[in-house]
């Protein structure tokens, strides 16, 4: 897959209302490095990843270059883009800066730091099969449907249900499409892959992970620290495992 050029674009022009804060939750600290620079750590990694688009709000983009892609020496990035008012907005701006020779395009949350290389690899792979994949995890819980009057109509069967991650691969030409349907029927969709899903093609289900979480409140920032920790004496440990062999 040397010759296939797969594009990244990595949404992060999220206002961060949850946290209050004056800084955005993308560029708050993890671990002393601002929350969207793993994320574009692990695509820089990626092998099948040739080019990375950030898109955050369009008073971040000379902060974003300064303090993202040039204080971390990122090579992969090629365009800082302003978004839109709403997410679906901020990544079909981030599409209609890539060129049409892309084979496939992935999106991912610039806020869920925990994404590794080989889910990245995993999803595009997936996505060459049918034209779309997603990483998700089943649902473990029960799951209630609500009234309008928060009471308790029915339960669903969970058997069926997957929660919806990031990251989200398509081929380039069947997401070109998905946007210019959109725009004939004014719909609005919270993942590119309910966008998709309406040209009717199959979309690849790739398991996910539990530590692939999406950071939008300070409860989500500390639990995100306590995985940064735990992973980092699980490393140590397994180094000091290899030392002693």
């Amino acid at each position: 897959m040397s010759d296939l050029k797969v594009t990244a674009i990595i949404a992060a022009a999220g206002l961060g209302k949850r946290f209050g804060e004056v800084i955005k939750k993308q560029f708050m600290l993890l671990g002393g490095k601002p929350l969207i620079v793993y994320s574009i750590e692990r695509f820089e990694e990626s092998e099948l990843i040739k080019e990375i688009i950030l898109v955050v709000s369009e008073d971040s983009t000379s902060y974003c270059q300064r303090e993202i892609v040039d204080r971390y020496r990122f090579k992969k990035v090629t365009k800082i883009i302003p978004g839109g008012e709403e997410r679906q907005h901020s990544v079909k701006s981030g599409f209609d800066s890539i060129s049409n020779d892309t084979d496939v395009v992935i999106v991912h949350d610039g806020v869920r730091p925990f994404v590794t290389v080989s889910l990245i690899d995993e999803v595009i792979r997936e996505c060459l099969k049918s034209g779309g994949a997603i990483a998700a995890i089943p649902v473990t819980d029960t799951i209630k449907k609500s009234s309008a009057k928060k009471h308790i109509e029915d339960t669903l069967s969970r058997e069926a249900l997957w929660l919806a991650q990031t990251p989200q691969a398509f081929r380039y030409d069947l997401l070109k499409i998905a946007y210019e349907k959109t725009a004939i029927d004014g719909f609005l969709g919270t993942d590119e892959s309910s966008l998709v899903e309406r040209l009717g093609v199959p979309i690849g289900l790739v398991p996910g992970s539990q530590m692939n979480i999406k950071i939008t409140t300070h409860e989500h920032l500390l639990l995100g620290e306590l995985m940064l920790k735990d992973g980092r004496k699980l490393l140590k440990i397994n180094a000091e495992k290899k030392e002693k062999k």
